[in-house]
């Protein structure tokens, strides 16, 4: 009941309309809500207060379009961003007026819409040239220039207070008005006036707390619409735009046309940089978030020389990345994290920026090409196997980078298969049983999730060139069958991807083995005993009829359903019929259905 009679209190105060009283009203009430982030409602006594902040929003967004002493501007807006954060209580934000009086105050307003009495009327009209985000910011504390002239700082403080509520707001996307919101946000061209500033990234007059909220609002802008993401990539060339922000951000320098280092530290080797720092990380991550959202769809086009260029460049910058490191290990996995997700969404023929760096001291050299990078993701890679948690979610951003990777690039493939699949020598036991990376591999071979092991699957394939029986033989055949029958490969052959020729070494220790491994397990395995023997061909006839009888019966109740292997190395259905006949004479077993010719099934082996 005491916040309900202070909210009542500052409102009375606010509804003087004097800038002394309403300033103190509002910031005792910002010092005692401040760090409130939740709000019960399941109670009256919310409701009621829910009715206040509103009403209170309502009268501080009406002060924010008078003029305003410095103080006063802050006030407000430190309200508004508590206010926001409450999901019940954004209708008086919700208006184009509201966001244009936001907009104005972060300096992001490209056009002039419900301008406040200062403000001088038509600033910032022409889009997207010259400066709108510094006039706007300009025009929200002109009118009290003369009077109270605000501090560099305290502007700056004012514009991120202004984004932390439109962030907010942004936030709260689950809210059936916010449709409405976000189609607003794009119509008054945000993101226009944040890339403005984005472009400053050189210039060292913007604090931490700006840089970081402007990429926040561009990753939420960019997050929540299709059209505002294709209009930072293409009409505002945001590749380019936050790979120079990323660059600046990072403080790096090129040693070569494709090869980066961190100014100052060019002879240092990447092992030895020092950490990133806790605000380089943090907008750098911001950075990687919003490249990815506007990359997202690269690599189902073709892109032409000078976007390839583009993402090359990017790529060179990525690498660095993957190199570096933060102060702490969990806030390094978290940015590498993003690193290997935005890597994921770049041209495949533009990957080859990771091996281009020359070969230094301390480097892992393969066939004279540098393989940090690759080792990199590769250890990488590794470590969210190893973590077993959410795999989908950790592991196939990596797995499917490597994968993709391999395929296209014979030393990567090479490096990658010196390292996951070495000469086999281990042959007594299954291919998944032990702490190799290829045993961890295999295992996930028959993971329950389906993407998982279908990743796993292609990434070992690759690596064994599409080969099925060097496939066969380092999984075996029943950890392989998956995506074998999948591709039509049951019957062995090669799938239809073009690798270079080289010899699949045997080791001493499998030559002597081969004969004695079972091609189902991959594993040597003991003899067995015969269980037909001493049997005579009519009681085995009989067993086998036998057997036959139970599939039939499981079928009719459809608890099984038979398949059979046809000729094109795919798995067909047995019909109920055939099955049927096959009980009465299984000698003569049921010939495979002809499936019509499909011009697009080139999978077959050759």
């Amino acid at each position: 009941m005491a916040m309900k009679m202070d909210l009542k209190g500052i409102i009375e105060q606010m509804e003087t309309g004097e800038q002394d009283a309403a300033l103190t009203a509002l910031q005792s009430y910002n010092r005692e809500m401040n760090h409130c982030f939740t709000f019960s409602q399941e109670d009256e006594q919310y409701r009621e207060e829910g009715k206040l902040r509103k009403l209170l929003g309502e009268l501080v967004l009406s002060f924010l379009n008078r003029e305003l002493q410095p103080s006063c501007q802050l006030a407000c807006l430190e309200t508004v961003r508590i206010l926001t954060r409450d999901k019940d209580c954004l209708d008086p934000f919700l208006s184009r007026s509201a966001m244009s009086t936001l907009a104005r105050y972060a300096g992001i307003a490209v056009f002039s819409t419900a301008t406040p009495a200062h403000s001088q009327p038509g600033e910032g009209q022409a889009e997207g040239e010259g400066g709108e985000g510094e006039e706007a910011a300009e025009a929200s504390s002109e009118g009290m220039e003369e009077a109270s002239p605000s501090s560099e700082n305290a502007d700056q403080e004012v514009i991120a207070e202004a984004l932390k509520s439109i962030c907010n707001i942004l936030l709260h996307k689950q809210t059936g008005q916010m449709d409405g919101w976000q189609v607003i946000a794009a119509d008054l061209q945000l993101i226009k006036g944040v890339a403005e500033r984005l472009k400053q990234c050189h210039d060292p007059i913007w604090n931490h707390e700006v840089r970081f909220f402007d990429l926040r609002l561009t990753f939420l802008l960019t997050a929540l619409r299709v059209d505002v993401r294709a209009q930072l990539a293409q009409e505002l060339h945001g590749i380019s735009l936050l790979g120079n922000h990323l660059e600046a951000t990072l403080g790096l320098s090129w040693a070569d046309t494709l090869e980066t280092a961190r100014a100052g530290l060019e002879d240092v080797p990447p092992e030895q940089l020092p950490p990133l720092s806790r605000q380089q990380i943090e907008l750098a991550m911001e950075i990687l978030k919003i490249l990815f959202n506007i990359t997202f769809d690269t690599t189902k086009r073709k892109v032409d020389e000078e976007e390839a260029a583009g993402y090359r460049h990017l790529g060179a910058i990525l690498r660095h990345c993957l190199m570096s490191h933060a102060d702490g290990e969990e806030r390094t996995e978290e940015f590498h994290s993003h690193v290997v997700h935005l890597l994921g969404n770049l041209p495949l023929p533009c990957l080859d920026v990771l091996l281009m760096p020359k070969v230094q001291q301390g480097s892992i050299e393969y066939m004279g090409v540098n393989m940090d990078a690759v080792n990199m993701l590769l250890e990488y890679m590794e470590k969210r196997l190893d973590g077993g948690h959410k795999l989908k979610e950790t592991l196939l951003p990596s797995l499917n980078l490597l994968t993709e990777s391999a395929r296209i690039h014979r030393e990567t493939r090479k490096f990658l298969r010196s390292k996951v699949l070495p000469p086999l020598r281990d042959v007594k036991n299954k291919p998944e049983v032990g702490n190799s990376l290829r045993n961890k591999l295999v295992r996930i071979m028959t993971h329950i999730d389906t993407d998982v092991k279908d990743c796993a699957a292609e990434f070992l394939f690759v690596l064994c060139k599409e080969s099925v029986s060097r496939f066969i033989k380092y999984t075996g055949y029943g950890n392989a069958a998956g995506l074998l029958a999948a591709r039509g490969l049951l019957r062995g052959g090669r799938d239809s991807g073009i690798y270079s020729e080289d010899e699949d070494s045997e080791t001493e220790e499998y030559r002597e083995a081969k004969a004695h491994i079972n091609p189902i397990t991959g594993a040597v395995q003991e003899e067995q005993p015969d269980p037909m023997e001493g049997m005579t061909e009519e009681q085995k006839e009989i067993e086998a009829m036998k057997l036959v009888q139970m599939f039939d019966r499981l079928s009719r109740t459809n608890l099984i359903q038979p398949m059979q292997l046809g000729m094109d190395g795919k798995m067909t259905e047995i019909a109920p019929e055939d099955l049927h006949k096959l009980t009465h004479n299984p000698l003569f077993p049921p010939e495979p259905r002809q499936e019509p010719v499909n011009s697009d099934s080139e999978d077959e082996a050759q």
